[in-house]
């Protein structure tokens, strides 16, 4: 059997599956169905300053090979998570990791320090590539100096992993990733959705409440991949790639194309055993082809 381990900074991974922040709750609600301690990391739902109500419904979509959704970030904020989530989580076996989204800088430090005095949570995820909110997210994320100015100042407040979800929306991907490299990230997670819509033509109106969402699932992913390839090649930190990874030879591709680690998120919702189908795959595939760890498979694309 080969080693499955992998780090991103100080975060060390039995495996290098990761989940979705948005698609797998706080990992409670999977339990009837898999032994989550099998995942290498659980991302949790995405946590504010404070309670955000979200977007109004309609706000998922199928699309072909997809979907879109404007959720826009519901939760009862990082209080109520420290005092009622944290410790029904903490002591299940794998990393807990806490996304962490906001409206304004300030809003992501507090956030952030919160969560820095929580002993079981060795990580976040930083999420500036939401399309679903108003104000903030994505804002941050489509520019480098926006990038730049969020990463800087959480990571002067945060002293663990820091990871930085990207988004695709953007000209030039590889100039945001090293914006976040040179801000103190230790890592970049991407693809975040894409930005799409659809319309319901009998009614002549938008499906979603706010005319336009994030895409994911199978659709996205030749993008995704073609992004992870670039970032990987343009910064020195570990890449963890997503977007599209529905079953694990997606994943390895992935890899190949420079991933240290992946999320598995739409897929959630199709097979909620689907993250360790993905870690037994990838398993079978490195035996399969002699490798003794999955860290030489890694930016292991011969182009």
């Amino acid at each position: 059997m080969a080693d499955l381990n992998v780090k991103i900074g100080e975060l060390q991974m039995k495996n290098p599956v990761m989940t979705a922040s948005g698609t797998f709750g706080y990992g409670e609600e999977f339990t009837d169905f898999i032994d989550i301690a099998r995942i290498g990391s659980i991302i949790v739902k995405g946590t504010t300053l404070h309670k955000r109500e979200g977007n109004p419904y309609p706000r998922m979509a199928e699309t072909p090979s997809g979907m879109l959704n404007a959720v826009g970030l519901q939760n009862k904020g990082v209080n109520y998570f420290v005092e009622h989530i944290y410790p029904r989580i903490k002591d299940i076996q794998t990393n807990m990791i806490v996304n962490v989204s906001g409206s304004a800088i300030e809003d992501y430090v507090k956030t952030a320090e919160i969560i820095n005095e929580l002993d079981k949570i060795p990580a976040i995820e930083l999420n500036i590539s939401c399309p679903n909110v108003k104000q903030g997210g994505m804002a941050f994320g489509v520019t480098a100096k926006g990038a730049a100015e969020v990463v800087k100042a959480v990571r002067s407040a945060y002293k663990k992993t820091l990871i930085v979800k990207l988004s695709p929306n953007v000209t030039d991907i590889t100039e945001i990733a090293r914006a976040a490299e040179g801000s103190g990230a230790d890592s970049v997670s991407l693809i975040n959705t894409l930005l799409g819509m659809a319309i319901d033509a009998e009614r002549k109106r938008p499906i979603l409440s706010t005319i336009t969402g994030g895409m994911s699932g199978a659709a996205v992913k030749p993008i995704a991949l073609r992004m992870v390839w670039q970032v990987s090649k343009a910064v020195n930190i570990p890449v963890i790639g997503l977007g599209g990874i529905m079953n694990w030879k997606d994943a390895i591709e992935f890899m190949l194309a420079g991933a240290s680690a992946i999320q598995i998120g739409t897929a959630n919702f199709i097979d909620p055993a689907i993250t360790v189908k993905v870690a037994d795959g990838i398993n079978n595939y490195l035996d399969r082809h002699g490798y003794k760890s999955v860290n030489e498979i890694i930016g292991a694309l011969e182009v």
